[in-house]
């Protein structure tokens, strides 16, 4: 399997060359250069654990990691709780039913967040190659909450790395920043940008696109910029439908998606191209919807980040965005390079043709809900079965309400509600074991103008 990049320039990578590099070298994506097709196998699938069904997915793509090698990552990133680490329960993505939906539950990791689940195969995909080449890494992220602990959780402590996050002062809630900064291990490095998540994004993207730097300091990737995130995503769809479709190739499920950023439900489109049976991917915004506008009016149009209930959420420029326009624009790499030099010069870009979400079989369908509307789905579900949903979790649960069809709808439960205890009704309980006293612990952090030079001088100087 080779990976190629969203814009077309050099030459096509093998896994490990992705795994490593992250951004690809003319500042496109990478992406596999084709995909396996898993129609034929789902039956054969039906049954399989979390990690059995990583692996036979997996390793398709990482031809280059001997199976047995990856079988043993894949364990490690799967296993039970111990000692603040692993994943407390053995299904590690439980499906379970609410009402008339289904919420799979992707937030049993050592972070309370779905991020779990990819970042902890990639650190110790990255701890594996590191280990083999002798080499060091500097892993730089960028992160609107869940994706810096969680990226922190899988690297602390690991030989051969040093994690850099930057995250956007006083804009994530406080137990995300917590879980961030109260981490005491010496190769974990907080950095508070005084701006916004899309701020820092921009930050991480100018260093990895500035090859001398990237070079000098061996820069990797553990945003879903870097690929290998995304494949380890598509895994929870296909577990999600093994669980629940009935026997058969043709049933379908249909799944909803609080986004932001693209990434997770851009690896429910790869699930789907990959084969799975899926009737709609429904894809759920708060206030900042810029991703809803445009499979509404096929206009992609920047606007100004606003504060919400779900700040993981609260992001203007989508990454993977431009994954799904490569595979929409016919894996044109040109035709890449000039819809996002428009939209970089102009905040705004468009393909023309209106809607586009109906032009896909197994179609996108988009929708938003605000901070009302996210309230009064938490008080309702709340009263209705006893479960708190949070808040970016209610953001799916409204919008999938509203746009779901005839098949089985599955709303992705994207955080445990103890990270966003404000959001929780009156009389909830949301407390959880791994978040108590993290408000009594030292905090580790340094803060930063909004300034790429001035990010990359703190960087410079913690590996000088």
């Amino acid at each position: 399997m080779r990976y190629v990049s969203t814009r077309g320039g050099g030459a096509p990578v093998a896994f490990r060359a992705a795994l490593m590099a992250g951004q690809a070298e003319d500042g496109g994506l990478l992406m596999p250069e084709r995909l396996p097709d898993f129609s034929g196998h789902l039956e054969s699938w039906r049954g399989l654990s979390y990690p059995d069904l990583a692996f036979e997915i997996l390793r398709r793509f990482t031809d280059d990691v001997p199976a047995s090698d990856l079988r043993a990552i894949v364990d490690r990133s799967y296993a039970p709780a111990r000692n603040g680490a692993g994943f407390d329960t053995v299904e590690i993505a439980p499906v379970v039913p609410m009402g008339d939906l289904y919420l799979l539950e992707l937030f049993h990791g050592p972070t309370l967040a779905f991020k779990d689940l990819a970042l902890q195969l990639l650190g110790h995909l990255f701890d594996y190659e590191l280990a083999r080449s002798g080499e060091t890494l500097n892993v730089l992220g960028a992160t609107s909450g869940d994706t810096g602990s969680a990226a922190i959780a899988a690297l602390r402590g690991k030989a051969n790395v040093r994690v850099f996050i930057l995250f956007p002062e006083g804009r994530t809630s406080r137990l995300q920043e917590l879980q961030m900064t109260t981490v005491a291990d010496g190769n974990v490095h907080c950095i508070a940008v005084e701006g916004t998540f899309d701020d820092c994004q921009r930050i991480m993207k100018t260093l990895f696109n500035n090859p001398a730097f990237k070079a000098r300091w061996r820069l990797g990737a553990i945003n879903s910029v870097n690929c290998v995130r995304l494949l380890a995503q598509v895994v929870y769809y296909f577990h999600a439908w093994l669980r629940l479709a009935p026997r058969g190739a043709g049933a379908r499920v249909s799944f909803s998606v609080p986004t932001g950023n693209f990434g997770d439900v851009f690896a429910g489109f790869l699930a789907a191209e990959m084969g799975l049976p899926v009737e709609r991917l429904i894809l759920a915004t708060n206030e900042n919807d810029i991703l809803d506008r445009f499979f509404r009016t096929g206009v992609y149009r920047r606007g100004e980040v606003r504060r919400t209930l779900s700040p993981s959420m609260d992001i203007q420029v989508a990454s993977n965005f431009e994954r799904y326009l490569w595979w929409r624009l016919g894996r044109d790499g040109s035709a890449v390079r000039s819809f996002m030099a428009a939209f970089e010069a102009a905040g705004e870009a468009g393909l023309g043709g209106g809607p586009v979400g109906a032009g896909w079989p197994g179609r996108f369908v988009s929708g938003s809900a605000d901070r009302a509307a996210t309230v009064a789905a938490i008080e309702r579900w709340f009263r209705k079965t006893g479960r708190v949903l949070d808040p970016h979790t209610a953001v799916g649960v409204t919008v999938a309400e509203e746009l779901r069809g005839d098949a089985p709808t599955v709303c992705l439960a994207t955080a445990h509600p103890g990270k966003f205890p404000a959001a929780a009704p009156a009389g909830a309980q949301v407390s959880h074991p791994r978040l108590a006293g993290l408000d009594d612990l030292p905090e580790r952090k340094v803060v930063v103008p909004n300034d790429a030079g001035r990010v990359a001088r703190h960087i410079e100087a913690v590996c000088s």
